[in-house]
């Protein structure tokens, strides 16, 4: 289920200029998304509690404390997504649209913790026809869905690589970190992409074959493609994958 994270980080405190970004924010989920992957977050320190020495594992809390802090997030998120966003009103009149708010229905209700619980070992199979499944692999193909789903892994993993690096200095430097984290991106990739087709169909189910197509001819255009290559760069910065936590830096402020 980490594919279902696409769409993170929420924007607040935006200057009266960046109203249009703001109001996209919270048309496409952001708010809810962000406290969904709190709950995650949450789940993943419970599940290293009893696998992880107790000094380790407190410096882990700290770490994605500090790290994944909602004002941190927002304004590292919010900084590239108005770097490389330049004209948020295509993506807004998406998300304000009647198939927009179905669209986001939907993402929410399958990031739900609940949800994730209950398909913690896999999606069922769903069953569609040619067309369906013709029109899901365009969506695939468009939504950088396998690239968000590993760049949170990557920072839910990587909290614990921190803090345990934290406890041995020296125990992997910069290149081989970077060597690795490179790798492990590949392979979550191409993992991801095994089922990608499964799930989006899960995720979308209750879109009708020409709301599908909607949503396909929204991520294929140029507008769309804008949006959703912004919000990979919004994600990654936000939860600043394969930077240490003791070389962050303080998140940028307004423009």
């Amino acid at each position: 289920m980490r594919v279902l994270f696409a769409l993170l980080l929420i924007g607040l405190g935006l200057p009266a200029l960046a109203d249009d970004h703001l109001r996209l924010y919270q048309a496409a989920g952001w708010p809810q998304q962000r406290e969904h992957f709190n709950q995650a977050l949450d789940a993943a320190q419970q599940r290293y509690r009893s696998t992880l020495p107790p000094a380790v594992y407190q410096a882990l809390v700290d770490n994605s404390n500090r790290r994944f802090a909602a004002a941190a997030i927002d304004q590292r998120a919010q900084h590239s997504l108005r770097m490389e966003l330049a004209d948020p009103q295509p993506a807004l009149a998406f998300f304000q649209s009647e198939l927009g708010r179905k669209v986001v229905a939907a993402e929410q209700l399958a990031t739900r913790s609940d949800q994730l619980a209950k398909y913690a070992n896999g999606l069922p199979r769903t069953d569609a026809d040619a067309t369906r499944r013709l029109l899901i692999r365009h969506l695939a193909q468009a939504l950088p869905a396998k690239e968000a789903g590993a760049e949170v892994s990557l920072a839910l993993a990587g909290v614990a690589a921190d803090s345990l690096s934290q406890m041995i200095p020296g125990l992997l430097g910069g290149g081989q970190a970077q060597s690795l984290l490179n790798g492990q991106r590949a392979r979550l990739m191409a993992q991801i992409e095994q089922d990608l087709d499964n799930t989006l169909l899960h995720v979308y189910r209750d879109l009708s074959d020409p709301e599908l197509e909607q949503f396909v001819e929204f991520a294929q255009s140029e507008d769309g493609k804008a949006y959703y290559q912004a919000a990979l760069q919004a994600l990654r910065a936000g939860l600043a994958v394969g930077v240490s936590t003791a070389d962050l830096e303080p998140a940028p402020q307004g423009t």
